[in-house]
């Protein structure tokens, strides 16, 4: 009995001594983490992930840009239109980007644009910084939007469905409808906006909570500044400073 136990004792040992020499040898042929460096990459598309899977960030030209992602899942229309760079939220959202675009065409005409913006939660942009140029007629800058409280995702599906009615009167009516005030409150009202606009005027120009221009700072292409107020239905109502330039 002494003989047999020993003999048990010595054979467990030398399968648990085998084992253990096993794992030490898969664990040495693992490759360990490591950080790559590279001088120089050619790449289409970058993503930027969470260890859940989310993305945080995509970095894309144009046929591979991403098309508009709401906890992860895309809606809306497909991606290939955005190059540049999305941002995307704690939930796997997008919330903001940067996209640029230029091109001369076979007449010789050019467009060009740049745009950053930065997305209210679950809605759309509400601070942007543009540059949209059409073959010399230029806009440029910095804009700040009220946006009502409601869920871009629930829009959208909502516009979709409505946009396979055959009765185009009564498609119209429920786009304007779906797009209309929510308690009074616009679905999008840009309240500043500093910059440069296509009469090639420098102005600063503040809005009330219905998006209408109220305080207007210019100084325009002939070099006259002025201050304008206006009424709610964009009559100027009284100007500071010099008019006798005003184009």
């Amino acid at each position: 009995m002494s003989l047999e136990r020993d003999v048990r004792i010595l054979k467990l040992y030398a399968i648990t001594s085998t084992a253990i020499a096993l794992v030490g040898t898969v664990a040495a042929f693992r490759p360990a983490a490591r950080r790559e460096k590279f001088t120089e990459i050619d790449v289409e598309r970058i993503n930027v992930m969470e260890p859940d899977g989310k993305y945080r960030m995509v970095i894309s030209n144009r046929p591979r840009s991403i098309g508009p992602i709401y906890k992860g899942q895309p809606f809306g229309y497909a991606g290939g239109g955005r190059p540049g760079i999305i941002f995307f939220n704690d939930e796997g959202t997008e919330n903001g980007g940067l996209t640029f675009t230029g091109q001369r065409g076979a007449d010789g005409r050019y467009r060009a644009s740049t745009h950053m913006s930065f997305d209210q939660f679950n809605q759309d942009q509400v601070l942007n910084l543009d540059y949209s140029d059409n073959n010399g007629q230029r806009l440029i800058g910095f804009s700040v939007n009220d946006r009502a409280d409601v869920d871009i995702h629930d829009v959208v599906i909502a516009r979709d469905s409505i946009m396979t009615m055959q009765d185009t009167v009564a498609r119209n009516a429920a786009l304007r409808t779906l797009m209309g005030p929510r308690n009074g409150v616009p679905m999008v009202a840009q309240r500043v906006f500093v910059g440069r606009d296509r009469s090639r005027s420098a102005m600063l120009n503040l809005a009330d909570s219905d998006g209408r221009p109220r305080l207007r700072l210019v100084v325009d292409s002939l070099g006259a500044a002025r201050i304008e107020f206006l009424d709610t239905a964009g009559h100027v109502t009284s100007t500071l400073g010099d008019t006798t330039r005003r184009r």
